[in-house]
């Protein structure tokens, strides 16, 4: 019950995350003073990190756990890159995608 609660929470961020920088981006083309904060996609890859580590410990699939850790390092580097540089990579849309992709996966293996 524990893992699916996480798979939950999961699911959310990562849509919450995907949402924020598809439609961000866009916002900043309207003139209405808003600029980039990499503070939030920060916040949502910490948020991603524990959520994939509590769930990982739980699961047996190898390649589950391969597919949430590589997402979250794809995530991490854009952060990261964008924290140090100012750049936006856009490693973070695939991040989010595979953690979706995987929260689903898991969700959908739950013995109900």
């Amino acid at each position: 019950m524990k893992s699916k609660i996480l798979d939950t929470i999961g699911i959310s961020a990562a849509v919450l995350c995907l949402i924020h920088c598809i439609i961000f981006p866009l916002l900043l083309i309207v003139p209405l003073g808003i600029s980039h904060n990499p503070y939030i996609d920060l916040v949502f890859l910490l948020i991603g990190t524990v959520v994939v580590f509590r769930l990982t410990k739980k699961i047996k699939s190898t390649w589950l756990k391969l597919l949430f850790w590589i997402s979250i390092v794809l995530i991490s580097v854009s952060v990261l890159i964008d924290l140090l540089f100012e750049i936006h990579v856009p490693l973070i849309y695939a991040g989010a995608a595979g953690l979706i992709t995987g929260h689903i996966i898991n969700f959908k293996n739950h013995k109900h």
